[in-house]
């Protein structure tokens, strides 16, 4: 290796060492945000989610509801309320996760055979308690809806074992694909941490370029090869990140056990690709305006709605027109793709090529940032230093 670039990766080690939130930002701080983010959602599933209830009827059968639905694992009756606006209030406020409206009459239209149908809210926001809710809802209104008609066919003189065969002839079992115990964890943890390290790896890479302009200038780090500079400058972090990548990835399929179908060293060329994809685009970012505060604020709007537009927690094919357009800019989109293949299918790697061939792109903005820095070190003068 030339000794100019062992010079140079000993460099960017210094500069490293000197700069305390550079360092925190590319070495303690991501595995720390990772264990925090698996953390929070560690339980993997919901229980005793807070509800509220307007008894609008108030008779034995309404109540006997309100029972059911306290005694649902994911949810608890958690207050009553004697009107609707009452209830609302509680549940834009907060302070409930939905609201169940028993209508009047409940009692009698049931006896009548009206089948009436209490009314339940929720904020849509939340999109997996809303579904879980929402489920959970379904399973106690049914349960008891069955046991009232079986009551009404006993009491109309049909035997009991009759009565089990009309009220559920057919029993289901519902098991999530790739998911059998219905842990969430799974899904929103693999999501949630590969989108903070795309954060992660193109804020660091702005920030390390700015940190030339306080050694020496742009211009002289540069010097008459600036792509070898920002090559060396750029390696020490790919190597940091990309072993970051390695570390969460057996974190989750290693020593949480979840299944993981596909090939580890697959996943590992995917993460170095996607590593050098943020490093390219944090590079144009800096480079564009060869400014700090410039360069995050571009990579702060770009990167942020990692999370939402990679299509873990919604589905892509239901995003609007900017999301479709937005989402396949970003590296962790084509990232989680290959990600959830191999974890859940296996499969050939001749299936992942559209979306490796999508971060093999990501050279295009590298070919830009370093045609910037080529123009810009042929420049006479220099940047004021900061």
């Amino acid at each position: 290796m030339n000794p100019t670039v062992l010079q140079k990766l000993r460099r960017e080690i210094g500069i490293l060492q000197k700069e305390p939130w550079l360092m925190a930002l590319a070495v303690w701080l991501p595995p720390l945000l990772f264990a925090l983010f698996w953390w929070i959602f560690s339980a993997g599933s919901s229980f005793d989610l807070p509800i509220a209830v307007v008894d609008l009827d108030r008779s034995n059968l309404s109540r006997a509801l309100v029972r059911q639905c306290d005694a649902s694992s994911m949810m608890a009756v958690d207050q009553q309320f004697a009107s609707v606006v009452e209830g609302r209030r509680a549940l834009t406020g907060g302070d409930v996760y939905a609201l169940m409206v028993i209508p009047k009459n409940l009692a009698s239209d049931t006896i009548k055979g009206l089948s009436p149908q209490p009314t339940v809210f929720y904020n849509g926001q939340f999109i997996l308690i809303g579904k879980q809710i929402n489920g959970a809802m379904q399973q106690a209104v049914g349960l008891l809806s069955a046991q009232v008609g079986g009551l009404q066919a006993m009491a109309a003189g049909t035997a009991a074992p009759a009565v089990v065969g009309q009220v559920a002839p057919v029993r289901g079992q519902i098991t999530a694909l790739f998911n059998k115990h219905t842990n969430y964890a799974e899904f929103l943890v693999s999501g949630g941490i590969p989108a903070i390290w795309q954060i992660l790896i193109i804020a660091v890479t702005v920030l390390s370029l700015a940190s030339e302009k306080r050694h020496g200038g742009l211009r002289q780090w540069a010097g008459k090869n600036p792509v070898q500079a920002l090559m060396t400058k750029l390696a020490p972090y790919t190597i940091i990140f990309w072993l970051q990548g390695i570390l969460f990835l057996v974190g989750m399929y290693g020593w949480l056990g979840w299944p993981m179908n596909g090939s580890w060293l697959v996943m590992f060329f995917v993460q170095l690709l996607t590593v050098l994809a943020c490093q390219a685009m944090g590079s144009l970012f800096f480079l564009l305006g060869m400014d700090e505060a410039r360069g995050l604020s571009l990579a702060a709007a770009y990167a942020a709605p990692g999370f939402a537009f990679m299509g873990v927690t919604f589905p892509a094919t239901d995003m609007g027109l900017p999301a479709l357009v937005w989402r396949p800019l970003m590296p962790v989109t084509h990232y989680i793709e290959i990600q959830i293949h191999q974890a859940n299918y296996g499969g050939n790697i001749l299936d992942l090529w559209p979306s490796i061939a999508s971060l093999l792109l990501f050279v295009l903005p590298m070919l830009l940032a370093l045609f910037q820095l080529r123009r810009f070190s042929s420049k006479s003068g220099e940047v004021a230093v900061t």
